[in-house]
């Protein structure tokens, strides 16, 4: 199945890692959502992943038929079933992920401000831009240089 570049994505980020067990019952509820996943009747081309065992990536062509705000908001529900029944945090925008000796460590804002304050995070480590709107800026500019992202605009007083 082919994805247009511009298709949509949310990206939703776990405080800790998924174990292998977890990581398959959820591919297997996302799976399971995706494929029945709907806007006002028309089947929405649909998929969801999981990388490095922290990111759930959802992701929608609207070549075919554009996400609508109900069909948003069942995706949502989905996250929040998963986030309770896993005891996760896949809401909470002030933990950073960034990459350490290319494993992927999540951090409260406040914690990752003091790993740059002690050169710990350099302007060269790789952070993650959950803010990405579609597939073509998922490839490009999710996994970025510190230097090159929105984190270095809000910690710009530390470098």
């Amino acid at each position: 199945m082919s994805f247009s570049p511009q298709s949509r994505v949310w990206i939703y980020q776990s405080d800790r890692k998924f174990t292998s067990t977890e990581e398959t019952e959820i591919l297997n509820k996302l799976a399971a959502f995706t494929n029945q996943w709907t806007a006002h009747g028309n089947e929405l081309l649909a998929k969801a992943e999981i990388r490095y065992g922290f990111f759930i990536v959802l992701t929608v062509d609207e070549s075919q038929a554009g996400v609508t705000g109900c069909s948003i908001d069942s995706s949502v529900r989905l996250i929040k079933e998963i986030e309770q029944e896993y005891h996760v945090d896949l809401f909470n925008r002030f933990n950073i992920a960034y990459k350490v000796n290319g494993e992927v460590v999540v951090n409260s804002k406040e914690d990752f401000e003091t790993l740059v304050n002690i050169k710990q995070v350099t302007p060269e480590t790789i952070v993650f831009n959950n803010m990405v709107q579609n597939l073509a800026e998922l490839e490009t500019k999710w996994e970025v240089p510190f230097k090159n992202s929105w984190h270095s605009t809000v910690f710009a007083h530390l470098l």
